[in-house]
């Protein structure tokens, strides 16, 4: 029998795109029990937590009442729980009460809406960290607020592909969905794991950084892959709380590595929103490794490392 470690890659599909996962394991292991709770981790997740689909526990939970006490999954809730407290910590830069402008302007399953998207811009807007509580086991709303966890879901989906692994006693991998990536361990060789920081390109597919990484996750926001065009104009995906609309001017991407997926995916779209200057200040104060990609008139591209990370593999 072969002592050479077996190379497994798996994948499926989950929130519109696909979840991966590369491991390696001794040549007799069944890979079959593992993708099925890899999937089912996963489809838990967007069960959960879509705002795509009507019957989910979000959903739910939007469409009931402010002041009534809603039941809700404790893993649904633990991820409100981490967006809630991302959302403070960035001064409201990342915050998941941005449902309406998102529906309103078309990043839902609904097209843009002109109605929606004055509705959206005109709408008062409390912190969603203020307008939310949670107890053990539900929350409940203080007024009207249309949670959304399109920053975050992905990230935690992630994590619970790492958790899967875990428990099947695999302890080097390397899990993602959508280029949210999260690794553990090191491969077989005793080299870490090596992540592409892609270019902000719309064109094609190709990296601008490579990045090593053992027991850490990394996630990336960026106004390349996902926007919308309303009135000829392309908006990219990522809303500004404070206007309820679309980013008018933004980095090209920022890149976060953090301890779990769900934390660099949040923190991604904050530092995002706050932009280079006020995201690089953010980032440095609360120790947080980010690269930050901006983008000149001319197209140029210009790389911002914040942390020691991203400083010693500009």
């Amino acid at each position: 029998m072969s002592t050479e470690p077996l190379r497994h890659a798996l994948n499926g599909p989950t929130m519109g795109t696909r979840w991966s996962a590369l491991f390696f394991t001794p040549a007799d292991f069944d890979a079959a029990p593992l993708q099925t709770a890899m999937q089912m981790a996963v489809a838990e997740v967007d069960d959960q937590m879509s705002s795509w689909k009507p019957d989910s526990d979000l959903m739910r939970i939007n469409r009931a009442p402010p002041g009534e006490w809603i039941a809700a999954p404790a893993q649904l809730l633990a991820v409100l729980r981490l967006g809630l407290a991302i959302g403070q910590a960035s001064g409201g830069a990342f915050d998941v009460g941005m449902g309406d402008a998102v529906t309103a302007w078309g990043f839902g399953p609904d097209a843009a809406s002109g109605e929606r998207i004055r509705i959206a811009l005109q709408a008062p807007r409390r912190p969603s960290w203020e307008a939310v509580e949670i107890g053990e086991a539900a929350l409940r709303k203080h007024e009207a607020i249309t949670l959304d966890l399109n920053g975050i879901a992905k990230g935690h989906g992630v994590d619970r592909l790492a958790e899967t692994m875990l428990q099947f006693g695999i302890k080097a991998f390397l899990v993602g969905i959508d280029g949210e990536m999260r690794a553990a361990g090191l491969r077989p060789d005793g080299e870490p794991w090596t992540i592409a920081v892609e270019q902000p390109d719309t064109t094609r597919r190709a990296a601008q950084a490579v990045l090593a990484l053992e027991d850490a996750a990394v996630a990336t926001s960026g106004d390349y892959r996902h926007w919308v065009e309303v009135g000829g104009r392309r908006l990219s995906h990522t809303m500004d709380p404070k206007r309820g609309a679309p980013l008018a001017a933004s980095p090209a991407s920022v890149t976060v590595v953090a301890r779990s997926c769900a934390e660099a995916d949040a923190w991604a779209t904050a530092l995002m929103v706050l932009g280079a200057d006020r995201g690089a200040a953010l980032a440095t104060e609360r120790g947080i490794d980010a690269l930050f990609l901006t983008r000149d008139a001319g197209g140029a591209i210009t790389s911002r490392p914040v942390g020691a990370l991203f400083s010693h593999h500009p």
